[in-house]
């Protein structure tokens, strides 16, 4: 359990954070510490030189006829210690002339390592000195032949103000650290729940079940996945529905003609029929035939544009010639249903595709206006040319396609009757992928007295 926890992002998150903080808070002890402690020593190194210079100068302006006043009235003015040494020779040794404070311990003084260090060069020196396990910051100079000064200052005050930001630093760090732990967790949790809420959310998707929404109205990155998410669900929801309504349309579409050969084939055993009752049998058997193998071949044509294996060729096409194939194959069926089908050319209509699959598109708006359109109804087949763009169209003279109708005429085993008896509502969805893959596409325009399917193909010209 505990190894689970330590591996959810709410935990990783916090102890990133924690991290993080504990890190800046190291970076800024590292930095601020030793810088404060630097700038501390270094500014009562400074005011020591500062006195020794002070001192050195009264000196030589005008000695003193009791060098003690002159050390007292400094150390008390800069809350320094002034000591004016006498240097001796032989061997080489300090002799205190005057300290200041008065009562200050002179033993130490006379064996202060910086001062002997400057007796010896006779040069002016300024550093921080250990003496009698205190730390001073001190300068030493000489003010004249065989007389030097020494000024040091203690540093335990300066060191005390670097112990106390230490510690106050080291204080502030634990309650941050413990706040970014809190909050980082807190914030963690959340974040995690949301998380945990996206992933239920796939497990739900992934089990079929499209019904609940994937909520979150966050503009973060977590809300905008999580609307992705919704939008595949919408989406899934969609294809399932799809193939369901795929799956029972095409059960119908095969079982009816399997139904109807079977009561033909019934029938036919009857040795009481009469030969034209069997011949007509026979007729309407073929028909079904027919049906069934149209139906295999557009859902064999389906499954090979949803595979993407669908074969075409990319050549020049005559629309022209493609109409007047389709006026062809389609007057003796118009004339039957009492429909005027008529041609009309608008000059040279060349486009680039396969010739096969632009007159099985053909086809497919024929048949559907000739099927959807009352007897007496004229359909034309056009060609048109416009904008780089060759077009193929099919108009009628019907009442229209109601306009709650028209998103869906596109849509597999859709029927704007609402009725599963006349064809199999896959024509249209065909014509329209068939179009989409050599690089056009089909638009409608419908309204009462008029519609018209055009499939818009890349113009050519016969000479290329």
């Amino acid at each position: 359990m505990t190894q689970l926890r330590l591996q959810s992002v709410g935990a990783r998150l916090s102890l990133a954070l924690l991290v993080v903080v504990a890190g800046a808070l190291a970076v800024v002890y590292l930095i601020v510490i030793p810088s404060l402690e630097e700038r501390l020593v270094n500014s009562r190194i400074q005011q020591a030189e500062r006195v020794a210079q002070q001192v050195t100068d009264a000196w030589r302006f005008e000695v003193p006829a009791i060098p003690q006043d002159l050390a007292e009235g400094f150390a008390s003015a800069t809350n320094t210690r002034v000591t004016i040494f006498t240097i001796e020779d032989q061997p080489l040794s300090l002799s205190v002339q005057a300290d200041g404070p008065t009562g200050a311990a002179v033993g130490d003084i006379a064996h202060d390592p910086l001062a002997l260090d400057v007796a010896k060069t006779f040069t002016g020196e300024s550093r921080v000195v250990t003496r009698a396990d205190r730390e001073y910051a001190e300068a030493a100079q000489a003010i004249a032949p065989g007389i030097m000064v020494l000024v040091s200052t203690p540093l335990e005050e300066s060191l005390a103000t670097v112990e106390l930001v230490k510690r106050r630093i080291l204080t502030a760090g634990v309650i941050a650290l413990a706040a970014a732990l809190l909050v980082g967790y807190l914030a963690a949790s959340v974040f995690a729940r949301r998380i945990r809420r996206l992933e239920r959310a796939a497990d739900r998707i992934a089990g079929g079940l499209f019904d609940e929404p994937v909520a979150d109205t966050a503009k973060d990155e977590l809300g905008q996945l999580a609307r992705a998410f919704d939008r595949m669900r919408e989406r899934l929801a969609q294809l399932e529905r799809a193939r369901r309504e795929f799956i029972a349309n095409a059960s119908h579409e095969l079982r009816t003609p399997l139904f109807s050969l079977g009561g033909h084939l019934e029938l036919l055993t009857d040795e009481d029929l009469d030969e034209p009752t069997k011949h007509e049998f026979l007729v309407r058997m073929q028909e079904q035939v027919e049906r069934l193998t149209k139906l295999a071949e557009e859902l064999l044509d389906l499954s090979r544009l949803d595979a993407g294996h669908l074969h075409l060729e990319r050549a020049p096409v005559d629309l022209g010639r493609v109409a007047e194939l389709l006026l062809e194959e389609f007057e003796p069926v118009a004339r039957s249903g009492e429909h005027a089908l008529e041609l009309s050319r608008n000059g040279e209509t060349s486009a680039l595709g396969d010739e096969q699959r632009v007159l099985q598109i053909g086809r497919a708006l024929v048949e559907n206006a000739l099927r959807h359109t009352p007897p007496g109804t004229r359909v034309r087949i056009e060609t048109a040319r416009s904008d780089g763009q060759a077009a193929l169209a099919v108009a009628d003279d019907g009442p229209g396609i109601p306009p709650e109708h028209v998103p869906h005429v596109f849509e597999r085993f859709y029927r704007s009757d609402g009725t599963l008896a006349s064809g199999s509502g896959l024509g249209l969805a065909i014509a329209r992928e068939l179009a989409e893959v050599m690089e056009g596409e089909i638009d409608l325009e419908s309204r009462p007295g008029r519609t018209v399917f055009r499939v818009w193909l890349p113009a050519v010209s016969l000479s290329e």
